[in-house]
């Protein structure tokens, strides 16, 4: 019998045979796990989560109401730490396959053997504390402590400047006015937004909608649902989203876009909190708190008379500025090692193993999608790979030439040659000067790989070492 030492987490045990919970309970006593729950109705499992820590969760597929397979996804999505063992009667080898791909730690076929079901529980849980052990120390390494850390679990990233902007997230998130999130395209911006409202403790939902492309009569009817009979074609009444967030919190994306109509609708249910829906006159009132999104430069459409003033200084009581995947390059490893996960899950394939030097091809690319381009950069080359190390020459044909075109376009754009040597005073370098700098600072780009530096440059491999070999000679 596996050895259980005292004080261990609690385990859940969720089965509706009453047989099998106390038998398997039993088991778990008898081997110090004093700490059992059990759960015969699988309808109060997530409540029951959401209020109480558990340290391993053991899982039957078939039951009534919810069935474990459907429970499985749910669990890890909220609690994608918790491992779940799944014990049932049923020996199918596709009932395990999906299993395993959705998060179980292990899969256990009814009667199980008491030695290996409490190794299994055993060794669960020392990964449950191996990982806690990881998580303590990763704190430890951080500057300064940032609480709700949990909100936070869905951004993958090790930089500190990220840290350094959870921590002013979650010192803003409880503030009752609003929050501007400003990126790039492609940053992951309802991403910090969902952070926010986590790290914020509200209980009603996160509401997103994209606000993009909607003309007023469409943002009125959206943000504030409509009364039966209020329009024609409007022959049921209809929530709004305002009303969907209650108690929660609304995120709009793509504020920028908003027509000047809609603007003052806006920063009137920011002053006001309240609001009619359309064809109603009783007034409704609003707890939603208010995030909005945008890439555009709101300060410039502010002085262009595009964007109110008093809604941009409404909007932006608190300002978050995601980072471009440029500024944070040492996630890069985490998020290609995470995309190759979920693109290889997705397309049902192994997890291919990337070579060491693609980080560094990908570390010295500009980026200008950021992580939502190096997602898709990733995902094709998973499909197109066949067997063996992941190949380079898919994301090397895909940014030598967005290079290029970025290149083509400031030469049609108009760039003045004369401003191009302008950091140059007194003589002009020789070509000879200006070929060994380019070939200096393309192979410190590419951290010595002459393959990558040779792309920089437009060249060959081949020509790259010829050039190099002409150099040490001379």
């Amino acid at each position: 019998m596996a050895d259980s030492p005292l004080g261990t987490p609690k385990i859940l045990l969720v089965d509706d045979d009453t047989a099998v919970v106390f038998s398997t309970t039993t088991i778990l006593r008898g081997a110090g796990f004093f700490d059992v729950d059990s759960l015969t109705d699988s309808r109060r499992v997530m409540n029951f989560l959401a209020v109480n820590e558990v340290g391993v969760l053991i899982l039957d597929l078939f039951m009534p109401h919810i069935s474990g397979e459907q429970l499985l996804p749910q669990i890890r999505m909220h609690l994608p730490d918790l491992p779940i063992i799944v014990m049932t009667a049923s020996d199918e080898v596709d009932k395990a396959v999906f299993c395993m791909k959705k998060g179980a730690f292990d899969f256990l076929v009814k009667p199980v053997d008491e030695t290996r079901f409490l190794a299994t529980v055993n060794k669960a849980l020392e990964v449950r504390s191996l990982r806690r052990q990881v998580d303590d120390l990763k704190r430890s390494l951080l500057t300064g402590h940032l609480e709700n850390e949990s909100a936070f679990a869905a951004i993958i990233t090790k930089s500190q400047k990220m840290w350094a902007l959870f921590q002013y997230m979650t010192s803003v998130a409880s503030s009752s006015e609003p929050v501007m999130i400003t990126g790039e395209t492609g940053v992951g911006k309802e991403l910090i937004a969902r952070a926010l409202h986590l790290a914020s403790g509200r209980k009603g939902k996160m509401i997103a909608i994209n606000i993009a492309g909607l003309d007023d009569a469409l943002f009125s009817d959206t943000l504030f649902g409509h009364k039966k009979g209020a329009f024609s074609g409007a022959d049921q009444k209809r929530h709004g989203v305002i009303s969907r967030a209650k108690g929660g919190t609304l995120f709009l994306d793509e504020v920028g876009d908003l027509d000047p109509q809609s603007q003052v609708k806006l920063l009137r249910l920011l002053q006001e909190r309240v609001y009619y829906q359309l064809g109603g006159d009783v007034p409704l009132l609003s707890d939603a708190h208010i995030l909005c999104a945008t890439n555009q430069n709101l300060r410039k459409l502010m002085e262009e008379g595009r964007f109110r003033a008093d809604l941009y200084f409404r909007l932006s009581v608190h300002e978050v500025e995601v980072l471009p995947l440029r500024e944070r390059s040492e996630d890069i490893p985490l998020l290609t090692n995470h995309f190759l996960e979920l693109a290889a899950n997705s397309l049902e394939k192994p997890i291919p193993t990337p070579p060491p030097e693609l980080y560094t091809l990908l570390a010295s690319y500009y980026f200008p999608g950021n992580i939502r381009e190096l997602r898709s950069m990733i995902f094709d080359a998973v499909a197109r790979h066949k067997s063996g190390m992941l190949s380079m020459e898919r994301f090397k044909k895909l940014i030598y030439d967005r290079r290029e075109a970025v290149s083509t376009d400031t030469q049609i754009r108009g760039a003045d040659d004369h401003e191009s040597f302008n950091s140059f005073s007194g003589m002009l370098p020789t070509f000879k000067e200006i070929e060994e700098r380019l070939i200096n600072e393309a192979l410190q780009r590419a951290k010595g790989n002459q393959g990558i530096a040779a792309g920089f440059l437009g060249i060959s491999r081949q020509a790259l070492n010829q050039r190099l070999k002409k150099k040490r000679q001379e």
